[in-house]
């Protein structure tokens, strides 16, 4: 029964310190300080990990080679059904300006 060790004890204290007690200014006092003072150490150490993390990133993105396949395959026109039309000499890719 330890628990009821504590409560006599603090039992004892608390009619010690009631006159040096406000009960209407509360402060956190040592381990209050002590509890913000881990969590702030505690974001800059993440911090600080995160830039370092962040300056190893590549952002530069690779050609995705499905894409180029397609691009290459699209730049290349298919003729039309029925139309054997040669590219206009001016066109080097015989792509024709889209009409609005």
């Amino acid at each position: 029964m330890p628990d009821v060790n504590v409560t006599l004890a603090m039992t004892q204290f608390v009619p010690l310190a009631a006159d040096k007690f406000d009960k209407n200014k509360v402060t956190p006092g040592v381990l209050g300080f002590l509890v913000f003072a881990a969590l702030a150490v505690g974001v800059w150490m993440l911090m600080k990990s995160m830039n370092r993390h962040m300056g190893r990133v590549n952002f530069e993105e690779a050609p995705d080679p499905a894409a180029e396949g397609e691009k290459a395959s699209a730049s290349v026109p298919a003729p039309a059904s029925g139309s054997a039309e040669a590219p206009a000499s001016g066109d080097p890719a015989g792509e024709r300006p889209k009409e609005a």
